[in-house]
């Protein structure tokens, strides 16, 4: 199976979040990358540098008032006397329809969702390359790849177009699906994080052309909180195209693989040719988010069942974070699709 990723990615190393009203040490950390790619090579990937494809592919998705904002929101923060080793908001705006200031504190709140997505140094280079990385992924499912994997680091599911939020900074499953889009390719994202895609969510929910699919923990209690309800299905052309599948804490491999079901029957009736995977691992009975109760043979069972669609699939690496069992999950998840893909 080809793989992209490039070394950059691991120059964002965010050194805490906000939760709970504590500073706490931030798990989205360039650690993850090597677990990954190591629990991907034992599942037979083999590994390619993306190239560059420019800022096109990402301004497609994201506004250019806000990638410009990544840009130089570092720079602009460090020089703000007495200003902390990270950009993090402590003001927000009330609607996105108010004003936007030119202070580097108020952007960061109009362009920050919350306090788990610092942007230090190294976050836009980064979040760059992990994004190119997805361009790159659907660009070999357009060359006539059936499967691809995407090492993309930092995610991006929480990633609204103008909006960064929860480790996540451009919506690479997102960028990667208009990339498909543009060309013709007609598209659904799963996205199976134990989290709500709520950022790509946002970007097509009044979109008909894209269908969007989220199976997560219910965010009554848990993140992201605001979105990823039964109730949400899209509005004007993306009306009925925006499906949420959320579940109970603790839900096990048989529930999880009954939802799985439901929105595999979705994406058949939508006339997809191509699936977007947003892969969230973080669904493991291990995670330390602790959502789901997925086994490691849940993950294999769960890459097989993809398999079984026949389409199309770019995997999209998200939230997942480091425990004994990640790299073990994502090589199960990776086999349970090639072994059936080659059959």
């Amino acid at each position: 199976m080809r793989a992209f990723l490039d070394a950059r990615q691991g120059r964002h190393e965010p050194r805490h979040f906000m939760a709970n009203g504590e500073r706490l040490p931030n798990p989205e950390v360039s650690a993850r990358i090597e677990i990954l790619r190591a629990g991907a090579q034992a599942a037979g990937c083999r590994f390619e540098a993306p190239p560059d494809a420019g800022l096109g592919p990402i301004a497609a998705i994201h506004g250019s008032d806000y990638i410009q904002f990544l840009q130089n929101i570092y720079t602009r923060w460090r020089r703000i006397d007495g200003a902390g080793e990270e950009v993090i908001p402590n003001i927000h705006p009330a609607n996105r329809t108010d004003g936007y200031p030119k202070s580097a504190v108020g952007q960061a709140g109009f362009h920050q969702a919350d306090t788990a997505c610092p942007i230090a140094e190294g976050t836009w280079e980064a979040a760059y390359w992990s994004a190119q990385s997805a361009i790159a992924g659907a660009d070999a499912i357009l060359g006539g790849t059936r499967g691809a994997y995407v090492l993309s680091r930092p995610p991006g599911h929480h990633a609204f177009a103008d909006l960064a939020g929860g480790f996540c900074f451009l919506n690479n499953a997102a960028i990667a699906a208009e990339r498909l889009t543009v060309a013709g390719r007609r598209v659904a994202i799963l996205d199976v994080d134990v989290h709500h895609g709520n950022g790509t969510q946002g970007i097509f929910y009044a979109r008909g052309d894209v269908l969007t699919v989220s199976i997560h923990a219910d965010p009554e209690r848990f993140y992201p909180f605001f979105w990823g309800y039964a109730q949400e299905r899209g509005e004007g052309l993306g009306l009925g195209q925006n499906l949420n599948l959320p579940l109970p804490r603790g839900t096990d491999d048989r529930d999880y693989l009954a939802s799985l079901e439901v929105a595999l029957q979705r994406i058949a009736a939508f006339g997809a040719d191509a699936l977007v995977v947003a892969l969230g691992l973080d669904i493991h009975i291990d995670d330390p988010f602790k959502g789901f109760a997925v086994t490691t043979d849940g993950f294999e069972a769960i890459g097989r069942r993809i398999a079984e669609t026949g389409l199309d699939c770019l995997f999209v690496q998200e939230g997942g974070y480091v425990s004994d069992a990640l790299g073990k999950n994502l090589t199960a998840v990776l086999s349970g699709y090639l072994d059936h893909a080659r059959a």
